[in-house]
């Protein structure tokens, strides 16, 4: 089976350990990852802040490459990237002026129709019903579920999950054997992409999730989001600085988890880029 992947910006740079893991783990249940021909950066975090028309037509090239490569499904890992494609797909739906506005701007016409999956709706559809005869090593670890801002969020498009509580990141992690673990700061923002301007407000942000999770036994942050986990590892001085401790909690993508599960090497799935390392796993 074919899938069109966009990994936009990030899988291709600060979050490559990510495009490694969800490339190591889709050919395990027969389904190939690929890549849409001439993808462009989606916009985010600020194309949608400064120039509307921009923020739109950014996603709807994407879109309409995907279409034309004659995909009916592309799957998009980062959240910050689903968001801004599911936006985009239903501003245009709801616009026809709009839309042909957008159309003119790319020089490309689309049908606007193409299903855009995150990756925990992807793992949901496509690999979920098949994990049981794959699995090797159970996850048997307790683990704390982050969805961040936008995974499920705005409900109004996305349609996904719960909004104030969601359970799909930790429906699929019981599902390989781990306990989650409930807690208050599921949803919290990390502090996005305010990372490098505002390193301080990233640090207390970011401290607050880390040290909840760490409280509360996690052994490890479940993740679906590249900037998110850049948050959460990468700036793990200035939280640590922040909360006068060492915390060394680590923090893994949903599809690295699962990897290590049905055997994946940690190697293959890219473990061994991230700050915090992730030994005791």
């Amino acid at each position: 089976m074919k899938l069109g992947f966009y990994p936009g910006c990030s899988l291709n740079g600060t979050a490559r350990e990510y495009n490694e893991s969800v490339k190591a783990l889709a050919p395990v249940f027969g389904i190939e990852l690929v890549d849409i021909d001439d993808w462009n950066c989606c916009g985010a975090s600020a194309a949608h802040a400064v120039n509307r028309d921009l923020s739109l037509a950014l996603p709807a090239r994407t879109l309409a490459l995907a279409e034309k490569q004659g995909f009916d499904e592309i799957v998009v890992p980062c959240a910050a990237c689903f968001n801004r494609l599911a936006v985009a797909q239903y501003e245009l739906n709801k616009d026809e002026l709009l839309k042909k506005s957008v159309e003119k701007s790319i020089d490309m016409t689309f049908n606007n129709d193409i299903k855009i999956l995150n990756v925990v709706q992807f793992i949901d559809k496509y690999i979920k019903n098949k994990i049981t005869e794959k699995i090797s090593h159970k996850f048997e670890h307790q683990v704390a579920c982050y969805y961040g801002c936008l995974l499920v969020r705005p409900h109004k498009i996305i349609g996904f999950d719960r909004v104030e509580d969601p359970t799909s990141l930790d429906e699929l992690m019981q599902f390989i054997g781990a306990t989650t673990i409930d807690w208050g700061f599921k949803t919290e923002c990390c502090g996005a992409s305010l990372s490098i301007a505002r390193t301080d407000l990233v640090a207390k942000l970011s401290c607050n999730i880390i040290k909840d999770a760490a409280d509360r036994g996690a052994e490890a942050i479940i993740v679906a989001c590249p900037m998110c986990h850049s948050n959460l590892d990468m700036r793990r001085p200035q939280i640590d600085e922040y909360v006068g401790k060492k915390i060394s909690t680590p923090v893994i993508y949903i599809t690295q988890a699962i990897g290590l599960a049905v055997g994946i090497t940690p190697e293959k799935l890219g473990l061994q880029r991230h700050f915090v390392k992730v030994n005791t796993l």
